[in-house]
């Protein structure tokens, strides 16, 4: 999992330049599409992902602007963003640095992750 965490007055498709590095290419090499809301869409996405390598950064658009339809792509990352939120900590933006926040978002995936893996066994 890849970090970046960012001040507000940075757009989406600015900061996804700080995701989509070398680094991060090269510790999931396996990665092929990246799935993005519209806030990512416009040449800086494409041209940070075309930076890295070979990496499919695919726009998942809303259905319609008042009536709720679950979308599987986007479904995945709401999800994921609300499970993330569940912690305390990353509830609110109470912290002083993107470091800290940045963290937070690791160990909360980490026990997700962690949480997975032992109901997994258990069932075995």
């Amino acid at each position: 999992m890849s970090v970046a965490v960012h001040a507000a007055d940075i757009q989406d498709r600015d900061g996804a330049a700080l995701v989509l590095t070398k680094r991060t290419r090269a510790l999931f090499p396996f990665i092929q599409r990246i799935f993005a809301d519209g806030g990512y869409q416009g040449p800086r996405v494409a041209q940070a992902a075309a930076n890295t390598g070979s990496w499919i950064v695919q726009i998942v658009k809303r259905n319609e602007l008042h009536k709720f339809v679950v979308i599987p792509k986007r479904w995945i990352v709401e999800r994921t963003l609300a499970w993330i939120s569940r912690n305390r900590r990353l509830a609110r933006d109470f912290e002083r640095y993107t470091s800290t926040v940045a963290a937070f978002v690791r160990l909360a995936m980490i026990k997700i992750m962690l949480r997975r893996l032992t109901k997994s066994s258990d069932c075995a």
